[in-house]
């Protein structure tokens, strides 16, 4: 079993089928298959062996997917790395999993070379064109199905970043259960807006796309006028995103110039999609948006809302096939529908460990093979599941639990708010108390004052924010996720807090 032989297959059923477009630059399915197979000889030139480790240092381009199966077919394991970390960043993705080469795009160069001096590994520029073709029919490694194939390396949001380490088993499965979710065939068109370098773009895009024989639309950076045009261009059919693209679509003031009638499938994961953003979207591009969920460490899509069955929004749906997930409290002891709980998943989908953490793999997979994500979640008697919060994200304030996202729900109705964080902030009575950076939509006016009010009309009293602020942009990462942690709380706010006044 490798999962390069998805690749293969697809070449030999569909050799002049269309596999990648990325603005002029257009790729058959038999053109991906030979540039995989030259990619693969020239790493075994290199000296790769069976089992070695390759970072993978490009952006949304044609290369990613070459070089990605180039080195799948060569026997290695493909070590993803996002195109925005600096030196010693990428030295530390290159070292834990003893990489010996890095495949790194011209624009990233800089910072991939320092990162490969550090770790001591060899980096080999990749521009435009210039990965060699070689031929179609070249042998695919062999692989067990339980041999790493993938290293994906979690946001580090806790701390040094761990790599879950997916299999060849692992990801098929996972694309099997894409195929179907999504009903992709070979006549779909899927647009590759989010990072390849993430598990959501990986599986869910380009895996699934080459397994369909269907075309990736890829946009190596997306911005709403870029996606716009793509879909357009392309008739792309199935757009898969996170929240803050479909939210950026949604208010993109020139949305209504483009034709995006080809959609007839949109798929929201990474975070919870806010249900007036889920509403709004669908009614202003007529096409379904479906919310799923998973993790890197579950290849990684764990729950999904089913096609053919009937959707709740809000709810990320039911487990996909041949997955288990509960609900369990702090002594992972499962507790019954309605009450929120962690979220615990097994299946095949399930990472074998985390690379070189044992400790870590022991904390989070337990003797019978349940990974506890640290999400929270609650399940219905119909077994739909609901998002609360990251458990990390949870909010105590006074001994009384705050899930951030149910406020960030209540402030994405107020109609001039874009977006939002909630988060908490040390407070010398309560321990925590709540904080909004708010974005204003264009045009929109609002004080911290109303919206404060408009919380607090809509939620219990102890869970309003009672400090908010208004911000021009909120960080987000890499896959379009508002990076928490960056939120900034203004030193007036602090200066309140600390005094225990105004709470």
């Amino acid at each position: 079993m490798n999962l390069a032989l998805n690749l293969s297959r697809s070449a030999a059923d569909r050799p002049d089928g269309l596999a990648l477009s990325c603005g002029e630059t257009r790729l058959t399915y038999a053109d991906l298959d030979a540039a995989s197979a030259g990619v693969a000889a020239r790493l075994r030139a290199l000296g790769l062996r069976d089992g070695d480790t390759v970072g993978l240092m490009l952006p949304n381009v044609p290369e990613f997917a070459i070089a990605y199966y180039g080195i799948l077919r060569a026997g290695g394991v493909a070590v993803p790395i996002n195109v925005q970390l600096k030196p010693r960043e990428v030295a530390f993705y290159l070292s834990d999993p003893a990489a010996r080469l890095v495949l790194a795009w011209d624009g990233c160069v800089d910072a991939a070379r320092a990162g490969a001096r550090l770790a001591g590994a060899e980096c080999v520029v990749v521009e435009p064109g210039s990965l060699p073709a070689g031929a179609a029919g070249d042998a695919v490694a062999s692989k067990a199905g339980e041999d790493t194939a993938v290293v994906l390396y979690t946001s580090g949001t806790t701390g040094t970043p761990k790599g879950a380490q997916l299999t060849h088993a692992n990801l098929a499965r996972n694309v099997e259960v894409c195929l179907d979710l999504l009903g992709l065939g070979s006549e779909d068109v899927v647009l590759g807006a989010l990072p390849l370098f993430h598990s959501f773009g990986q599986t869910c895009a380009l895996n699934a796309a080459v397994a369909a024989g269907a075309a990736l639309a890829l946009v190596p950076r997306f911005a709403a006028p870029a996606a716009l045009e793509t879909i357009e261009r392309e008739r792309v059919t199935v757009f898969e995103g996170v929240p803050t693209m479909y939210s950026a679509l949604l208010h993109f003031a020139d949305r209504e110039g483009y034709d995006v009638t080809s959609l007839r499938l949109c798929v929201s994961g990474g975070a919870a999609l806010p249900v007036d953003v889920l509403h709004g979207f669908e009614r202003a591009f007529g096409c379904v948006v479906l919310e799923g969920y998973g993790l890197s460490e579950t290849s990684p899509v764990a729950c999904f809302n089913h096609r053919d069955h009937e959707r709740l929004p809000g709810s990320i749906g039911t487990p996909v096939a041949g997955v288990e997930m509960r609900i369990v409290d702090d002594r992972r002891s499962e507790l019954p529908p309605g009450e929120a709980g962690e979220i615990a998943i097994r299946g095949h989908n399930v990472m074998k460990g985390y690379l070189n953490r044992p400790d870590a793999t022991a904390e989070t997979i337990d003797a019978d093979g349940w990974f506890y994500t640290g999400d929270i979640a609650r399940v219905d008697a119909q077994g739909r599941y609901f998002i609360v919060d990251r458990k990390k994200d949870l909010i105590i304030r006074g001994g009384y639990n705050v899930y951030p996202r149910e406020l960030e729900e209540v402030l994405y109705t107020h109609p001039a708010v874009v977006e939002a964080a909630v988060i908490g902030i040390p407070h010398p009575e309560f321990g925590e108390e709540v904080g909004a950076a708010v974005v204003l939509k264009p045009g929109s006016e609002a004080t911290a004052g109303e919206l404060r009010a408009y919380v607090k009309d809509n939620v219990a009293a102890y869970k309003y924010p009672r400090h908010v602020w208004l911000v021009d942009a909120l960080a987000k990462g890499s896959t379009g996720k508002v990076l928490k942690r960056a939120v900034t709380v203004p030193s007036e706010v602090t200066a309140v807090l600390m005094t225990g006044v105004g709470s």
